[in-house]
């Protein structure tokens, strides 16, 4: 059977775009089905599937998987042939750091600067936290673009569990128009290059919901 992944809405739901970005990026071929977020039966619907309550839910077989960064694991070890943690040990570590500090990490940005990827050219403000919290997005992409992308474009080179987990903060800085430096740039173009990405935020300009509190810079 071919894996199943469960997602919310597109447009909004970053955590569902991580797993799914992973899975499309890969070339893993999967079923997918959406649940729409912030109705009456969202939680019944999402509990059905998963105890914990959230999306995305990756079903392989006879396993549930809920969590982005346990799906990513699981994943990894299912297809290791995908290259999906740097082969190098301790690169790997570098990487799974950053993806541990972005899976725990950033509150403020992603309670100032939710994902919408309809909107364009929204202004929020810009309180110290926050900036501090994008300069530490930019230092993390600028290092890695620095010391692995190399010719790839990728954080590491190849496609990874890291560019996965960075994707949302791509969009979420697109939306509300955070200059990038050139010397972090390097993944946000690749990112938006991808086809994968491409058909994701064709996907989400075709939804129609509308979650009011994730709408802020209007």
């Amino acid at each position: 059977m071919k894996p199943k992944l469960i997602i919310g809405n597109k447009n909004y739901s970053t955590w569902s775009l991580r797993a799914w970005l992973l899975l499309r990026e890969s070339g893993i071929d999967f079923d997918e089905q959406r649940i729409c977020l912030d109705q009456e039966s969202t939680a019944s619907e999402i509990a059905a599937l998963n105890a914990g309550k959230t999306v995305p839910v990756l079903q392989l077989d006879d396993l549930t998987v809920w969590d982005t960064l346990a799906i990513a694991e699981t994943v990894a070890e299912r297809w290791p042939e995908r290259n999906l943690w740097p082969e190098d040990a301790d690169i790997r570590a570098h990487a799974r750091s950053i993806c541990a500090e972005m899976h725990a990490g950033f509150p403020v940005l992603r309670e100032c600067m939710p994902m919408n990827c309809r909107a364009m050219g929204r202004e929020v403000p810009l309180p110290d936290a926050l900036t501090d919290e994008i300069d530490r997005v930019i230092a993390i992409w600028s290092d890695c673009h620095r010391r692995f992308s190399g010719k790839g474009g990728w954080l590491f080179g190849h496609f990874s569990v890291a560019d996965a987990m960075y994707a949302p903060v791509v969009l979420r800085f697109r939306t509300y128009g955070i200059k990038v430096p050139e010397s972090a740039g390097f993944y946000p173009h690749r990112l938006l290059e991808s086809e994968a990405m491409q058909d994701w935020l064709a996907a989400a300009e075709c939804e129609v919901e509308v979650i009011e509190r994730e709408e802020k810079g209007r």
